[in-house]
């Protein structure tokens, strides 16, 4: 890991820009804690840091206000990273069926989500090995928000990560319902009753499939981009009693 840039948000918040590799992340940690902090990784969907960064830096402040830092890693094909073929066809092809008013099919959701999360996974889990040994974090870890599917294999491989925030927001391959059911640690998951974007039942199936005893289903109603903001705040509670 290099760090690249650094700057102070405010009196509060130390934002450091960084690379692993050849792929770009930041970290947000607060700035007056004395002692190593818990660490969120904040998950996002496929649209590039630079345009998620005010989402992220917000959900970052909320995360140093409880004590915690934040961390996020571009997706793979995102951002400035290289792109591959297969998925910029996949999402060709998933926008061509939703202008077209057609369903999204099987073999379509597959194309586009099973190959992020195969590289996503790794690469989070080399981000975590990397933020894990910096003196100032400490653990333990929690997920937050991003594509569910990476989050749901994360959830299942990576035993560092002890607590999640999902958004279903997102398609979900079938075969993500079988890795949901080896999910054991607490969940917190968003549901926007009214997503344009997204299977309700797909959603609520889902949510059934989660193997773990301590899972929360909180659904508001609105669209995909109409999360109300105590959401956020639901979701900071959810993390401060499963991280600290």
């Amino acid at each position: 890991m290099r760090f690249t840039s650094e700057r102070r948000l405010d009196d509060s918040v130390l934002e450091r820009e960084f690379t692993l590799g050849e792929i770009p992340g930041i970290l947000w940690t607060p700035a007056s804690a004395s002692t190593p902090v818990p660490l969120i990784l904040l998950g996002h969907p496929p649209l590039g840091l630079h345009k998620m960064y005010p989402r992220l830096v917000a959900r970052a402040r909320h995360a140093a206000a409880e004590g915690f830092a934040a961390a996020t890693i571009e997706l793979p094909g995102s951002g400035d990273r290289p792109r591959w073929a297969a998925a910029e066809q996949a999402r060709a092809d998933l926008r061509r069926a939703m202008e077209a008013g057609e369903p999204v099919t099987a073999e379509i959701i597959d194309a586009l989500i099973l190959p992020l999360v195969d590289k996503a996974v790794p690469e989070a889990q080399a981000a975590l090995d990397a933020l894990l040994s910096l003196p100032e974090i400490g653990g333990p870890v929690g997920y937050s928000g991003g594509v569910i599917s990476v989050g749901i294999r994360l959830a299942v491989v990576e035993p560092r990560i002890v607590a999640a925030g999902f958004f279903a927001g997102s398609f979900v391959p079938r075969i993500m319902f079988e890795e949901a059911r080896q999910v054991t640690i607490p969940l917190h998951v968003l549901l926007q009753w009214d997503d344009e974007g997204n299977d309700r039942q797909a959603a609520l199936d889902l949510f059934d499939a989660f193997g773990s005893k301590e899972k929360s289903l909180h659904a508001n109603m609105g669209g995909h981009a109409g999360v109300p903001q105590f959401a956020g705040e639901d979701a900071a509670g959810f993390f401060a009693r499963h991280l600290r």
